[in-house]
């Protein structure tokens, strides 16, 4: 074992237990993790990196380690202490946790308390692990925020996590983490739900933070772009086993084993237009706005006034017939706000939306009478973000995909059932898998139902608002191809809402990039791409990683 070796894993084996035997998450797995390295885990969904993290630490419940040893060195009393063998609520273990090895979670919302401020949650984690009093331990908070770049931290410590946007959520658990100085940090997905500037301010965070404290930083992903980016060494996890080890640039340059060639294909592949992309899309325009503006006003929230914010800022797009138009920007640029005031969920202050329907008419969406036949709804359909937050987790698949055919009075009986066996078969799904409830389902099979109930009613324009962010690589690309399969038998308008800039380039045909509210370029997708004309948009694309190691440019900060 290296000197430098602060973890070594070695058999690890975890099991589900179940009614009809216990299910392997994770089998004979191996690794080390070293003192100022980046080992990036990487696999799609049900690989087995989340369960291996959490194994680490010995919060697996209610699976089991069944096997293996997880070997923490302790470098001062040149002794190894045996993880796994503890008990997972004893003593010995909670005192490892947030001291010697601390942990990042990938939504940080629902990791963080939305009733404690954050300095309590920072000084909390302190005093537990360090013998310092209230006193010290907020002094240490606040120098943990100023650490992770936290603006005038000695105001920022009282605030709550409401108030903070995403990104700076994500540096206050990466402070929490960091409170005690530990050794090892586990970061799982860190940067899945951010946009690519503050991903790549995140990354540069802990790549500096990791250099300075000589932390071994073990980094949970699937973004190949992001491996490239940071990683000394690179784990690749399918079905639970580990298939290949080796170096960063070894592993994208060199790929031994097919599954990480896949992976490498799948993440490649979005930087390379589809020949089906339409570059001179149809002269009719489906949708137009003008001068839209939406303000929310300010408002009280926990006894405190928030001010209000212009979510939309006298913008104007169009959409074509039968074209792709992207809409990219960072979170708070106001794009989904864009696709709620097209669905008339939100009515703005100013401007208007025109959507000319099939039947010759036009109707105003920003006006709430055109929603009340339901013809609207009808011609445009809507995908989410989250496969799964999306699907009635009470209702089985054909009752998802059939109730809006049921609710127009469309389908029913035997007929019903055999339009949803074909928009099954259509997505790639079985057609048996309609007497299915959504949690049996993987999180790409999730959104292939989603797709499935948005065309159910064979709709003009689909809004796809972050359609593939929380998918792996290749799922995502299967996807893709998908919904360009489907535009090009259904003549679908797809309005595309993404801040995954590589995505756009392959699945757009036009974008608009937008930027607090306001649209400040739009071009073809390849212009945008390629020869941003904006600064703004020179930055989004200067964030965006590429899945080379050897063009690394994110530096630390």
């Amino acid at each position: 074992m290296s000197n430098d070796t602060i973890l070594q894993v070695r058999g690890l084996s975890v099991d589900f237990p179940g009614r009809k035997g216990d299910t392997t998450a994770i089998a004979d797995v191996d690794f080390d993790l070293k003192l100022g390295e980046t080992t990036c885990f990487v696999g799609e969904s049900g690989s087995g990196k989340s369960v291996t993290a959490r194994a680490v630490l010995n919060i697996v419940e209610p699976a089991i380690i069944k096997k293996g040893a997880i070997h923490l060195v302790d470098v001062k009393a040149g002794q190894k202490i045996e993880l796994s063998g503890l008990d997972p609520d004893g003593a010995e273990i909670r005192a490892v946790r947030g001291a010697r090895i601390a942990m990042i979670f990938q939504e940080p919302m629902s990791s963080l308390s939305p009733v404690h401020t954050i300095g309590q949650q920072i000084t909390e984690a302190i005093l537990l692990h360090q013998d310092v009093d209230e006193a010290e331990a907020r002094r240490r908070a606040i120098e943990a925020l100023r650490a992770v770049q936290i603006a005038d931290p000695e105001q920022a410590i009282d605030k709550y996590p409401f108030e903070y946007s995403g990104g700076m959520r994500q540096r206050a658990m990466i402070a929490m983490a960091l409170g005690c100085e530990p050794d090892i940090l586990i970061a799982d997905e860190p940067t899945t739900a951010l946009d690519v500037t503050t991903q790549a301010e995140i990354l540069r965070l802990i790549r500096g933070l990791q250099e300075s404290r000589r932390m071994a930083v073990m980094f949970i992903t699937h973004d190949m772009g992001v491996v490239a980016e940071i990683a000394d060494q690179v784990v690749v996890m399918l079905h639970g086993r580990v298939v290949e080890t080796g170096a960063v640039d070894q592993v994208f340059h060199a790929p031994e084993h097919a599954y990480t060639k896949k992976l490498l294909k799948a993440a490649l592949g979005l930087d390379d237009a589809p020949a089906r992309r339409r570059e001179t899309p149809s002269d009719e325009v489906l949708i137009e706005t003008g001068d839209l503006s939406l303000a929310f006003p300010s408002k009280g929230k926990l006894f405190k006034r928030v001010a209000g914010v212009q979510a939309l800022d006298r913008v104007s797009v169009e959409l074509r017939k039968g074209e792709i138009l992207g809409i990219v920007g960072e979170s708070g640029s106001g794009k989904t706000t864009l696709a709620r005031v097209l669905m008339g969920r939100f009515q703005p202050q100013s401007g208007q939306a025109i959507y000319h329907m099939r039947d010759g008419g036009t109707r105003d969406l920003t006006d709430k009478a055109s929603f009340r036949d339901g013809q609207v709804y009808r011609e445009m359909r809507m995908i989410f973000q989250d496969p799964y937050g999306s699907l009635n987790p009470r209702m089985t698949v054909e009752q998802i995909i059939g109730e809006p055919l049921l609710v127009n009075g469309l389908l029913k009986g035997a007929d019903l059932r055999r339009r949803v066996g074909a928009l099954l078969e259509r997505v790639g799904l079985p057609a048996t898998a309609m007497e299915r409830y959504p949690h049996a389902f993987s999180g790409g099979q999730r959104q292939r139902i989603g797709i499935a109930r948005a065309i159910a009613l064979d709709p003009r324009i689909i809004i796809a608002d972050e359609a593939t962010s929380a998918l792996d690589g290749s799922i995502r690309a299967q996807i893709l191809d998908l919904l360009l399969d489907l535009r090009a038998e259904l003549d679908l308008s797809i309005l595309f809402i993404a801040h995954d800039i590589g995505v756009v380039r392959y699945f757009c045909d036009r974008v608009a990039v937008m930027h607090r509210g306001r649209v400040v370029e739009t071009g073809t997708a390849v212009q945008i791409c390629d020869a941003p004309q904006e600064a703004y948009t020179q930055r989004l694309i200067s964030a965006v990683p590429i899945p080379d190691p050897r063009k690394r440019h994110l530096t630390a900060s």
